[in-house]
């Protein structure tokens, strides 16, 4: 059984060095264009699963096809053929894409953690671990950037290890498609669980007022002087 926690760390790190062989803009242009944006953004309320994600899977998928369903590239006005088998007919594309995302391995609309290497880890169990059972970044992600050269499954558990996936990869994408689009805000680098940023300690968080008559600074002439001052004033008023 793939380790899932190491799968997530492994592609944060992947994440965090990656770098675009490929052109991946005319793509992402595609993805993020107002008309496809609020189609995602309407699937991603009812699901939970940043619109990002389900802009990238459905490339992936049907090469963003608005007549197939994410689940798997069949129509979705037709009962599937494919695994999943037997989902649909659907009113809509986005019946069936929130039916993939809840309802389908690997449950992606159950999924809480967004964080970059969960994401990224939820997308590879979208297309299969076997990548991660070899110890291979999965051209599912990495395709077209320098985390992946070459190996692709070219049919269900057949390997080969000379063969390019000539599709954009998820992570090249989501990387394109941050930069053309400022507002996605789901692919920054969290802090790793149970680490504080750091702070400074209390004392150092007070601001000092400069010294004046009243507040002379500590061990000068005035402060001798005013503690003389204010001692002087104690024994009279005894």
């Amino acid at each position: 059984m793939t380790d899932l926690v190491a799968l997530r760390r492994a592609n944060a790190q992947r994440w965090a060095s990656a770098k675009p062989v490929r052109n991946f803009t005319p793509v992402a242009k595609r993805l993020v264009s107002p008309a496809a944006k609020v189609r995602y953004q309407a699937v991603s309320r009812d699901t939970g699963v940043p619109w990002p994600v389900i802009a990238v899977i459905h490339e992936r998928e049907c090469s963003q096809d608005w007549m197939r369903s994410l689940a798997q590239g069949d129509r979705w006005d037709r009962v599937s053929i494919h695994v999943p088998a037997g989902r649909g007919p659907f009113r809509s594309w986005e019946d069936a894409a929130i039916d993939a995302l809840n309802n389908c391995a690997p449950y992606a609309g159950r999924n809480k953690d967004w964080s970059i290497g969960a994401l990224l880890a939820k997308l590879e169990e979208y297309n299969g671990l076997g990548y991660a059972a070899r110890g291979q970044p999965s051209p599912y992600l990495w395709a077209g950037t320098d985390q992946y050269r070459a190996g692709k499954y070219v049919r269900d558990g057949v390997y080969d290890p000379n063969v390019i996936d000539s599709q954009a990869g998820c992570a090249g994408l989501l990387m394109a498609m941050k930069a053309l689009d400022p507002a996605i805000t789901c692919l920054g680098e969290p802090v790793e669980a149970g680490v504080r940023p750091a702070t400074l300690p209390a004392d150092a968080t007070k601001s000092k007022s400069k010294p004046s008559i009243r507040n002379p600074a500590a061990g000068s002439i005035g402060a001798w002087f005013l503690s003389t001052l204010l001692a002087f004033f104690k024994r009279k008023g005894k």
